[in-house]
């Protein structure tokens, strides 16, 4: 990818006064046309501002840490107060998260499209629906689970929004603080059904820890330019050569076999998950291993693709396993 040679093509900060960074005197006329182009468009850009398919995930991943605990009968309304709890402060934090990157989204080519870089959304909109996601949020897994299912979503939250987001510009340790946002979430689903954390809590939460790092460190090598303008500091761009990337991805997809598995350890997962997870395991490590010998662009792309299929696959299994377990 090309370095920014001419910031007249990416959209103007003149339109997001109210953003962290930003200039706030913005002329009138510009602030009016953004009103205006957000009127047009509100509902698809409220949906991309609380990043409507990453939140998917999270629910997912939510509801199968809920059926995973449940000892016997599955509570359909509490799973549902749950699931949609849950991905109102999953759309909270990630409309933060976009309000405190406008200006690094708009020197992106990936990101500056998004709604508030190119003022189709108000800064102070953001901001709005962002604390009315984050109540009706809270007060859903309150009313619906139970208070430490709350806490547990308000602290992914805060973690998300205020500590990994900022870190992002400090230390490629972000990654590592990203994961563990990604882990919370299905031990939301296990205290929603039980009350407390439980093996499947913790076993949910080291697998979605472990996967993140290949997923995300592959993509952030197809984009280290990007990131590089936006002044992220991910690890593939302070590692210039690859290699400990490379070394970081095949390590953890090596641990994703362990941990995989130790659901059949404490009898959570049984049936045919316990070989096609190692089956599943296997495929990553080999498609990283390829990665850390090329380590060309396409190579980091399979092992992307691949990591975006192994979880889902990998849960399904879960819980069709779980119940010839029981």
């Amino acid at each position: 990818m090309s370095s920014i040679t001419d910031l007249s093509t990416a959209p103007r900060e003149a339109t997001i006064s109210g953003a962290p960074g930003s200039q706030s005197n913005a002329p009138v006329s510009s602030l009016a046309l953004t009103s205006a182009a957000e009127k047009d468009s509100l509902l698809p850009d409220l949906l991309a501002l609380a990043k409507i398919r990453l939140t998917a995930m999270v629910v997912i991943t939510t509801a199968v840490g809920f059926i995973l605990a449940s000892p016997d009968t599955i509570h359909w309304f509490a799973l549902l107060a749950t699931a949609l709890g849950t991905w109102m402060l999953a759309g909270s934090a990630a409309a933060l998260n976009q309000w405190l990157e406008i200006i690094p989204d708009s020197r992106m080519n990936r990101t500056r499209a998004r709604p508030l870089p190119t003022g189709r959304l108000l800064p102070s909109t953001a901001l709005l629906f962002a604390a009315l996601t984050l109540i009706a949020g809270a007060i859903l897994l309150l009313w619906g689970a139970n208070p430490l299912t709350a806490l547990l979503g308000l602290a992914n939250l805060i973690i998300y929004a205020f500590i990994y987001t900022p870190l992002k510009r400090i230390s490629s340790l972000n990654t590592l603080v990203g994961a563990i946002c990604g882990a919370i979430p299905p031990m939301m689903g296990c205290t929603a059904a039980t009350g407390t954390p439980g093996p499947p809590a913790y076993i949910l939460a080291a697998l979605l820890f472990v996967w993140q790092i290949p997923h995300f460190l592959s993509l952030a090598w197809l984009y280290r330019d990007d990131y590089a303008r936006a002044g992220f500091r991910m690890l593939p761009i302070i590692d210039s050569t690859g290699r400990l990337t490379c070394r970081m991805i095949v390590l953890y997809s090596l641990l994703l076999i362990p941990v995989s598995l130790a659901a059949c350890l404490f009898d959570i997962a049984g049936g045919w998950y316990g070989p096609i997870s190692i089956f599943l395991g296997l495929a990553m490590v080999f498609l990283a291993a390829d990665m850390a010998r090329n380590r060309t662009r396409q190579a980091a792309r399979r092992v992307f693709l691949a990591s975006v299929a192994y979880l889902p696959l990998l849960l399904i299994l879960m819980v069709a396993g779980s119940s010839t377990s029981r």
